[in-house]
């Protein structure tokens, strides 16, 4: 174990972001670049004292299980976290859960497509990545905590603004069905994760649908191929849905466009224009 390469290794993984980042409150007087220790230890489940003592090159051997929290809370990406396993004297194994880092180049790919909107999902269905027509078709998920960019979490536990059920989709039903299959292969990938664990237990205790669902034991979905987004504003907006597998990440890039020529296709352009702001909106 080297313990000076870790500490510094580890501080500057956690002066590189931004508590937005991570779904937390920038705050008042903020004078440490990126996170705070305690904030770190805090998205890790380890104690601050722990912590401190690491970035001190002061701390004993971490576990694999610190190792995870770290890799997770430091949002490092898969050579990252290999590296911060072979700092700590303990050779890396399998990815102990879903990888949220998105690589540039699917970044770059989504910021493209200005007539389409695109989300990069993970294999929980949390929301990491969008372009702006996205964000204006369902939501602007950059004024979202993180918790709240889970579209499971969403489709099964609310909230429902105008009674709109995950943006009123068409097809909420079909996707409440695909998403707990899913989820479910995801737990066998990820057993021991406990971002994993913890959204299926809130699931499962929050729904009677999911646990129904869950209860059913199936793991093969059917693709969807188009829905249609009720939008509170322009309408409906039917959209064909196209899936792109980032294997390597087990991540999915979803692209939603519309027909040339068609009612839905002009309101995609009426919401790139207007963006995320309402219309409708006092002034």
């Amino acid at each position: 174990m080297d313990r000076r390469q870790l500490a510094d290794f580890l501080r500057s993984r956690r002066e590189r972001i931004t508590p937005a980042d991570v779904g937390l409150p920038a705050g008042p007087r903020r004078r440490t670049p990126g996170l705070r220790r305690e904030e770190v230890a805090q998205l890790a489940f380890i104690s601050t004292e722990y912590y401190t003592r690491l970035e001190q090159a002061r701390g004993p051997r971490p576990s694999r299980e610190v190792l995870a929290g770290l890799s997770r809370a430091l949002r490092l990406s898969d050579v990252e976290r290999d590296h911060l396993h072979h700092l700590a004297g303990a050779p890396p194994g399998p990815p102990p859960g879903p990888s949220r880092e998105v690589r540039p180049s699917i970044l770059a790919l989504v910021r493209r497509l200005p007539q389409a909107a695109a989300i990069v999902l993970s294999a929980t269905y949390e929301v990491l990545a969008w372009n702006d027509l996205a964000a204006a078709l369902m939501e602007d998920f950059s004024a979202l905590p993180r918790r709240d960019r889970n579209l499971v979490r969403r489709a099964f536990l609310g909230p429902r603004p105008e009674g709109r059920r995950l943006y009123g989709v068409s097809d909420v039903e079909e996707f409440s069905a695909s998403a707990v299959r899913n989820l479910r292969a995801t737990a066998g990938r990820y057993p021991d994760d406990p971002e994993v664990t913890g959204l299926i237990r809130e699931l499962l205790d929050g729904s009677e649908e999911f646990a129904r669902l869950w209860a059913a034991h199936d793991v093969c979905a059917a693709p969807t191929l188009c829905k249609t987004f009720r939008h509170p504003m322009v309408g409906p907006v039917s959209v064909n849905c196209d899936v792109l597998d980032i294997s390597d990440r087990d991540q999915q890039v979803v692209i939603y466009t519309a027909d040339p020529g068609t009612a839905s296709e002009n309101a995609l352009r009426l919401l790139s224009v207007v963006g995320t702001q309402r219309m409708d909106a006092p002034l």
